[in-house]
């Protein structure tokens, strides 16, 4: 492998470390504002207030399902120019097939974690609007 292969796997390797941290942060904020609306909510009394925190918990869920397919996208131009014996430099990723954005969505390491969230969310609300 020249260095200008090992190079460029460098940098392919510094974007998904970068997918991968946005991911992990964000999963991280999703948890806290998610719970500080659904704790307002529970202070108050507001049932409709718990409810806001599928807002924020919808966007995190989407932004993480993309940088996890971004990831996945640049493993695959990993793989691709780890296998090659050209110097050709290039960090398009146009022409890899990975999982649809509906899927990598619906992926257990994005729906684990803001399903529970939204799963709380559901409960919660419920029991706020029954007045238990």
């Amino acid at each position: 492998m020249t260095e200008a292969q090992l190079r460029h796997l460098d940098l392919i390797q510094a974007v998904i470390a970068r997918m991968a941290q946005n991911s992990f942060l964000l999963k991280g904020w999703s948890v806290t504002v998610v719970a500080a609306l659904l704790g307002l909510g529970i202070k108050e009394g507001s049932w409709a207030l718990a409810l806001v925190g599928y807002i924020p918990l919808v966007t995190f869920w989407g932004l993480d399902a993309y940088y996890l397919r971004q990831e996945r996208l640049f493993r695959g131009l990993y793989d691709t120019v780890r296998a090659a014996s050209g110097t050709e430099f290039s960090m398009d990723t146009g022409e890899l097939q990975v999982e649809r954005q509906l899927a990598v969505v619906l992926s257990g390491t994005v729906a684990g974690i803001h399903g529970l969230l939204a799963i709380t969310l559901a409960i919660a609300s419920l029991v706020l609007k029954s007045g238990l």
